[in-house]
C-alpha cells in the first residue's frame, strides 16, 4: 500500500498533505462542491506504510484523503472517525494538533 505525499511549511506549522496514492488525478464533487486530488497538491512524492505513520505522528496539521490513510491515522490514534467526511464514497478528513 502506497501512499502520495507532499508536505508544506504553514505560518510556522508542519502541514502533511497525504493520500491513498490510486486517487491521484481524481476530482470528487458533491453538490456545488469539489476536492481536486491533484498531482501538484499531494504527490510530491510516493511513501509505504511504515514512512507514512511517521510523518502522520510528526505533523500538526494534516489533510488526508482516502479509506486507507484515513484507517491508518485513526488507528494510531490521530483523527477520529467523527470528523470523516465523504463525497462519492472517499473519505477525507483534516486534523490540527496543537
Amino acid at each position: 500500500m502506497s501512499f502520495a505525499v507532499k508536505t508544506i511549511t504553514y505560518q510556522q506549522n508542519l502541514m502533511l498533505n497525504i493520500c491513498d496514492s490510486h486517487l491521484v488525478g481524481r476530482t470528487i464533487k458533491k453538490e456545488d462542491f469539489s476536492i481536486n486530488i491533484s498531482k501538484s497538491y499531494f504527490a510530491d512524492r510516493f511513501v509505504e506504510k511504515t514512512e507514512a505513520e511517521e510523518l502522520l505522528k510528526k505533523y500538526s496539521i494534516l489533510n488526508l484523503v482516502g479509506k486507507e490513510i484515513i484507517s491508518l491515522s485513526i488507528n494510531l490514534g490521530i483523527g477520529s472517525s467523527t470528523g470523516v467526511k465523504e463525497i462519492e464514497g472517499i473519505p477525507f478528513l483534516l486534523v490540527f494538533k496543537f
